[in-house]
């Protein structure tokens, strides 16, 4: 689990100054982190002060970052959707990506040469997964995006996967007060919801936007982020990520596009996979617990004026994770479910390229180390969602689904994604053989049972594959 549950701290941001600014930030007390958790802050604002939006926005600006500073703050005030301003989301993760990264890449638009890449790269790429799968090519066209392309075309499920949090927060605000004074406080209410969508918006729209520089295509955090049959790939962060590895560009850019082919092909004819993902996340966001006794506090005790004291509430670890079984449960089962999802891609695109590209090897391994060391990936869903993937289960993901190749075949194998209810459970991923053995011997113990019961018929009924007819209505 994440240190700071629910994300209410974003992680450091990089200096433009590089080595020299992150000794200024250790000198200023910045080493451990930004002071404001939801990075608030206002265009121009900067210095002493900076932390507090308000401070700032009357500190040394000139009249078009004052005159700035207003109109976010009145979209900030002015805000009455759902728990999250996603408009303010957008505008601050673009606004992060226009910035560049911290090496000083700049986006930029993609070319045609570059497209025609990215086209070539996942058409040979499915070639390659025909034999490696039994699931057929589930992109239906392959794209090169820019970053601010890819922040259009994830942040609807990006939406999905937030709101589900930010709602339990949001409803928090509005029901600590008794029914019969909510009427009266209505004006307060409303401005702390609005306030905090906004905050929800400037914190995942500043994610956003740093994970932006630094993935590779649409499915780096093991789920569908993009629109479903599109194959994607960014050029920039794909040069970026390929830069110092010794392998050709042209390797690089294959073996990435061999793994979002085979997350394509597996979201793509797996349909009950999706929702079965999001719904796990929306039920470990439904036993979030919110300290109502603390928010009553902040709400007794708040000044519009002072509005950073609802900030310090919250970095303070007013949203928590109930600590009970059925909480327990669920993160087990998004923890199991996403480690299944990449360690299937994992194996299968190792089956593909290890025979075709000699740095299969040591591209696969870089890829595996920088989920080691907390990737982009999981740092922003960590932040966004308060879970982080383990590495540990991603390896014995592989390895089981690399066991299960052995024993069954590729076919044997991919026709456990037929039902969640014959997918391996967490237990299993601490025992790969012990899982395949222990479904050879249930079959051939069943079938002995069944043949005797029937009268020691000869002709024994079919118990390969499970009917999963009854099981239909189960499907999440």
């Amino acid at each position: 689990m994440s240190d700071t549950p629910f994300g209410f701290g974003l992680p450091p941001e990089e200096p433009d100054d590089g080595d020299e600014g992150k000794k200024k930030d250790q000198q200023s007390g910045g080493g451990q982190g930004p002071a404001n958790p939801f990075g608030f802050g206002f265009p121009g604002a900067g210095g002493p002060g900076a932390d507090n939006p308000f401070a700032a926005m009357f500190g040394s600006m000139n009249p078009t970052d004052l005159g700035a500073a207003f109109q976010q703050l009145g979209q900030m005030l002015s805000y009455e959707g759902g728990p999250v301003n996603w408009d303010m989301a957008k505008q601050i993760a673009r606004q992060t990506v226009s910035q560049g990264t911290a090496d000083g890449t700049k986006d930029e638009s993609v070319g045609p040469a570059e497209r025609t890449a990215v086209e070539e790269a996942v058409r040979l790429a499915d070639l390659w997964l025909d034999d490696a799968t039994s699931l057929p090519s589930g992109a239906g066209s392959a794209v090169a995006w820019s970053r601010a392309e890819w922040v259009e075309a994830t942040l609807p499920a990006w939406k999905e996967l937030v709101d589900p949090v930010a709602e339990r927060v949001g409803g928090a605000m509005g029901d600590i007060l008794p029914e019969e004074m909510q009427a009266m406080a209505g004006p307060l209410i409303g401005m702390m919801k609005s306030m905090g969508g906004a905050m929800f918006g400037q914190q995942i729209g500043q994610a956003v936007g740093v994970l932006a520089g630094e993935v590779v295509g649409s499915t780096d955090v093991g789920l569908p982020l993009g629109p479903a049959g599109k194959a994607a790939l960014l050029p920039l962060n794909v040069d970026a990520f390929g830069k110092d590895l010794g392998v050709g560009k042209d390797e690089v850019r294959l073996y990435l596009a061999l793994r979002e082919a085979a997350h394509q092909r597996l979201f793509a004819h797996v349909p009950w996979l999706r929702s079965h993902l999001f719904g796990a996340v929306e039920g470990y966001a439904r036993g979030i617990k919110v300290d109502t006794a603390k928010l009553e506090d902040v709400v007794g005790q708040f000044d519009p004026q002072n509005p950073e004291e609802l900030q310090q509430a919250l970095q303070q670890g007013m949203f928590q994770p109930e600590d009970t079984p059925a909480q327990k449960a669920a993160l087990a089962r998004l923890e199991t479910a996403l480690a299944l999802v990449e360690g299937w891609v994992d194996a299968v695109v190792h089956a593909a390229a290890k025979p075709r590209l000699s740095s299969a090897d040591a591209l696969r391994e870089t890829l595996r180390r920088r989920r080691a060391t907390g990737g982009p990936a999981e740092q922003t869903f960590a932040t966004l969602i308060g879970l982080e993937l383990r590495p540990r289960r991603l390896r014995d993901a592989s390895r089981l689904w690399a066991s299960l190749t052995d024993a069954r075949g590729v076919d044997g194998r991919d026709a456990l994604w037929a039902h969640p209810d014959m997918l391996p459970t967490a237990s299993d991923l601490d025992d790969p053989d012990g899982f395949v053995h222990r479904e050879q011997m249930d079959f051939s113990e069943l079938d002995k049972m069944l043949g005797e019961a029937a009268g020691g018929s000869t002709e024994k009924p079919d118990l390969k594959k499970p009917d999963l007819d009854k099981k239909d209505d189960d499907t999440e």
